[in-house]
């Protein structure tokens, strides 16, 4: 989220993962009243703001509530909150493109149940990390998805190659409500947070269709999936699938199939020396035992030696190494993930785009770095290559277009002045670690 916890929060969450930590059978009862603490709803009011997003279904943004007056605002929504007044509003649905075609479901709450349930966060997630397995890095402080990626990596390299490639059906869509419950009141008992937690599930979805016609789904009825969108989200889904990565461990059954397991929210590999098969009968039944359900066509098994598979945006699997041919288990980017960002460079590059080049410059060199951010572990020379190649062709048509030069333009704009004056970042030199 990138703001600093005041020091006065951070002291309050050391001590509940402490408590927690020290005696797991603990069931923490006062919790509530920390949620609407004056200094917590500030701070979680600003870390709702520093992730930007846009207005829920009342229609009001940040910027409404700044001219209104922030103090007051939150003073209102704490009063709520302390008087047990407050209810979460409906999300607002909106379809967004997805990368390969299609569409996919964006949940939007109003900035009010976001701020509320950031604070509802930052008082129980320190709880709950205490309990979370060794093996899961999705959405936990301190953890990202390229510590997976290393860890599924360094598990190859020991020789964990039959890997079981596994996928989950819309998994925070179909987490059963009332087993999630149940496994929350495990450590809390307070039943006021309870009730919280309670409510944003059930809470309805707004959509309104291409012909401008509403419809509400969701609703009290609904019987499973988390609040899309919600702040809450991540942290509920990570406290279910704990039950499977916990059984995993009590069970030993890394020791029985002499296996590993790295997970990443609801993305996750078994990482196998032996007995792969019987690992994914064991791991079907208790998924199932969950109320959930493994995608069969998008579950498989693989050998590292012979098939690569796709894991968090990387290709993990057997390269060879161009200078003499020998065969190594590597982790690279994936074809997807550089088609993802071929695509992003080519929506910055249209020829559409009338913004001065500095700017131009700037957001695509913001595109760059987080890419070069991201994958920055594992080899790294082909696909920073392949793009810095795609980017210099792509620039070169863009200002070729933008100049009105009949030609290739290759002599105007040689790769030389698009990496150089031009300023576009070329990733080869944060490969070698001379980009500035």
């Amino acid at each position: 989220m990138g703001l600093e916890t005041p020091e006065k929060i951070r002291e309050f969450q050391r001590k509940l993962y402490c408590k927690a930590k020290e005696e797991p059978k603990f069931r923490f009862y006062l919790l509530y009243d920390k949620v609407y603490r004056e200094d917590i709803l500030e701070h979680a009011y600003q870390l709702a703001k520093s992730n930007r997003g846009a207005a829920g279904v009342d229609g009001k943004s940040f910027e409404d509530i700044e001219k209104e007056g922030r103090a007051n605002w939150l003073r209102m929504l704490g009063e709520e909150l302390r008087e047990k007044r407050y209810k979460p509003q409906a999300v607002r649905r909106v379809m967004i493109p997805k990368a390969n075609g299609g569409e996919r479901p964006l949940g939007i709450p109003t900035i009010r149940d976001r701020v509320v349930q950031t604070a509802v966060k930052l008082v129980i997630e320190p709880i709950f990390e205490a309990d979370f397995e060794d093996c899961a890095y999705g959405y936990r402080p301190g953890r990202s998805a390229q510590d997976a990626v290393k860890a599924a990596h360094q598990a190859l390299c020991e020789g964990y190659t039959e890997v079981i490639d596994a996928d989950l059906s819309k998994y925070f869509d179909t987490i059963p409500h009332r087993e999630l419950l149940y496994a929350v009141a495990r450590r809390i008992s307070d039943k006021h947070m309870l009730h919280l937690i309670k409510m944003w599930l059930k809470v309805p979805v707004h959509e309104v269709n291409k012909n401008g016609k509403t419809t509400i789904s969701g609703g009290k009825k609904t019987r499973q999936g988390t609040p899309q969108g919600g702040v809450i989200s991540p942290l509920l889904a990570n406290i279910y699938l704990n039950r499977f990565l916990r059984a995993w461990r009590e069970r030993k059954k890394g020791e029985q199939y002499n296996a590993r397991i790295v997970a990443y929210a609801d993305d996750f590999v078994v990482l196998c020396k032996e007995a792969a098969h019987e690992a994914l009968q064991w791991i079907a039944w208790a998924i199932g035992n969950l109320g959930l359900t493994l995608n069969q066509q998008k579950t498989s098994i693989k050998n590292a030696w012979h098939e690569h598979f796709d894991f968090l945006g990387y290709t993990l699997g057997v390269e060879t190494y161009s200078k003499d041919g020998h065969r190594y288990l590597g982790a690279r980017a994936s074809n997807k993930s550089m088609q993802r960002i071929k695509e992003k460079v080519r929506a910055i590059l249209t020829p559409s785009n009338s913004s001065p080049w500095n700017e131009v410059k700037e957001d695509l060199n913001a595109v760059l770095r987080g890419f070069t951010n991201y994958f920055s572990y594992g080899s790294r020379f082909r696909p920073y290559r392949a793009l810095d190649n795609f980017v210099y062709h792509r620039v070169r048509s863009f200002l070729r277009r933008r100049h009105k030069i009949a030609s290739r333009g290759t002599a105007q704009f040689p790769d030389s002045v698009v990496f150089g004056s031009l300023g576009v970042l070329r990733l080869r030199t944060v490969q070698l670690g001379t980009a500035p």
